[in-house]
């Protein structure tokens, strides 16, 4: 079965603004990557839908969910911009491209769940994993993963899923929405010191966070990943694996200060690949989270997506 590789045009008019590192263009160079290296043809491409608010509320509180829909329903109807904290500014077009990021992810991992498809890959934006329970923060309104987490659980009935984030940057929302949940062990390493500066104490039992410091190079983070992540990873066995896919922690992206290239990312991905092939049956949703050195950001896409669809 084929690797589905979900977006949607109204993904990349989410806009915040010149000079903004999460811009639109970060769409066009994994596309064009993938068109360039041949990938697209082997890929399963699918439209993400809008999301619903129900699934939204199963990772966050009601109020934030009904808060951020005000606001941004009326950003669509007045044609302006608001910054909802100094890094996350929304534009008219901001709220169905977090529903269409949000359903991405849903959408994966009901087509995964029901057999259509082996994995999947979410090229959306916005990202996600910075949006905790109750607040937007670090370019993020809703939570991609974690509400795709909790859909597998409360909605389709898996027991025990995993979350895998490798994103330079702590994923301080998802470890918010799911610290203490038994049903989701979440693994990540991560540069510290760096925003948003959590993570080096964990909230629950059920976190495996290995901060890093700067400089740290690829060979490094997989001897970490060896000894940190697999055996908790393999005790665990997941019924399924979310993937929180930031890629700025590539050398060339400014955003961070470690030293990963795309050989890494293939590596993390075969590795992650291996624990759902032996405990979840392969199955695996990717979403797209950083990544701002946009020629880095495509390269390093196309080693993620050639490693999940077996290439």
């Amino acid at each position: 079965m084929p690797t589905a590789y979900y977006s949607h045009p109204e993904c990349r008019l989410h806009d915040m603004g010149a000079g903004h590192p999460e811009c639109p263009q970060r769409l066009d160079a994994i596309a064009d990557r993938l068109i360039a290296s041949g990938l697209d043809v082997a890929l399963e491409h699918r439209e993400a839908p809008l999301a619903d608010l129900e699934p939204l509320a199963r990772a966050h509180s009601t109020a934030h969910v009904t808060h951020l829909k005000d606001v941004l329903q009326r950003l669509q109807d007045s044609g302006e911009r608001r910054a909802i904290d100094p890094d996350t500014i929304a534009c008219p077009a901001t709220w169905r491209a977090a529903l269409r990021a949000a359903g991405a992810a849903v959408a994966a991992t009901d087509a995964v769940i029901d057999g259509e498809i082996d994995n999947a890959f979410c090229a959306v934006r916005p990202p996600g994993h910075h949006a905790t329970r109750d607040a937007a923060m670090g370019f993020c309104f809703f939570n991609n993963v974690a509400i795709a987490a909790r859909h597998a659980l409360d909605v389709r009935g898996l027991q025990r899923v995993a979350i895998v984030d490798f994103d330079v940057h702590h994923g301080n929302g998802t470890e918010d929405i799911i610290a203490g949940d038994d049903r989701v062990l979440m693994a990540s390493f991560f540069q510290h010191p760096l925003y948003p500066g959590s993570g080096a104490v964990p909230m629950g039992t059920n976190m495996v966070n290995v901060p890093i410091p700067p400089y740290t190079r690829g060979m490094e983070v997989r001897e970490i990943i060896e000894a940190m992540w697999m055996p908790r990873l393999e005790e665990f066995k997941p019924q399924m694996v979310f993937i929180s896919a930031g890629f700025d922690a590539h050398r060339e992206d400014e955003l961070g200060q470690l030293g990963l290239v795309e050989a890494d990312y293939e590596w993390i991905t075969r590795r992650i690949k291996d624990i759902a092939d032996r405990h979840s049956g392969g199955r695996i949703v990717s979403c797209l989270e950083g990544g701002y050195a946009l020629g880095a950001l495509g390269r390093s896409v196309a080693a993620h997506l050639r490693v999940l669809a077996d290439l």
